[in-house]
């Protein structure tokens, strides 16, 4: 069934901010510590964008402890539920979190919190794609996805796939291609996960307050 405007939840995915276990592919390029406040922006960045899009109720999947404040932050920007994720590795847990989802929503769309380039656009295009296909891919520049969506999923589009290279998204474009699944791809973004991607961070927030 093509998504409605209030049947859509939009889910972000989050880890528990400890010092010295976040952006670690910044250290040392970055101390701990900015590493873990790059961190903590990033995660409330998205869940700005996210409630400000009004495009359906947003919850927050945290992987660890979710009483940290950082959350409680969270639900005062607008976040309606917070639950732990729960399976063994990324991809299971994707699954599960999309899985339930869809048993309350017509269609998921499942964010991480390192992509400060989502904006509503981004996101209304993917509920859009959701309108006729079952999957919809948000590319990342190295190799990842930093959004999928779906109204209906099945749990080898996330079996077998090397989470955290540069093969994720050929590798579950693959996957989708042997199970016929229909989907869609959007425009590729940036994920800031690397000492390099920190250039493109500044830009943008310098652009943002000219």
């Amino acid at each position: 069934m093509p998504p409605e405007a209030n049947g859509i939840l939009l889910l972000q995915f989050a880890k528990w901010p400890v010092l010295g276990e976040v952006k670690t592919r910044m250290i040392p390029h970055l101390s701990p510590q900015q590493a873990l406040e790059l961190h903590c922006e990033l995660v409330l960045r998205t869940t700005r964008t996210l409630v400000e899009s009004h495009l359906g109720p947003v919850h927050l999947a945290v992987a660890g402890d979710t009483s940290h404040p950082l959350f409680a932050t969270c639900r005062d920007l607008g976040v309606s539920r917070v639950t732990r994720q729960s399976g063994i590795g990324l991809g299971e847990r994707m699954y599960r979190a999309l899985r339930m989802g869809l048993e309350e929503f017509d269609a998921v769309i499942l964010v991480g919190s390192d992509c400060p380039g989502l904006d509503r656009r981004y996101l209304a295009a993917a509920a859009q794609a959701l309108s006729r296909v079952d999957i919809v891919l948000g590319p990342a520049v190295d190799g990842g996805y930093v959004l999928i969506g779906a109204t209906g999923i099945i749990p080898e589009v996330f079996r077998g796939i090397d989470w955290g290279s540069s093969a994720v998204y050929q590798q579950t474009v693959a996957r989708l291609g042997e199970k016929g699944v229909a989907w869609a791809a959007l425009s590729v973004m940036r994920d800031i996960d690397r000492p390099q991607d920190l250039p493109y961070w500044e830009a943008l927030r310098r652009g943002e307050s000219a």
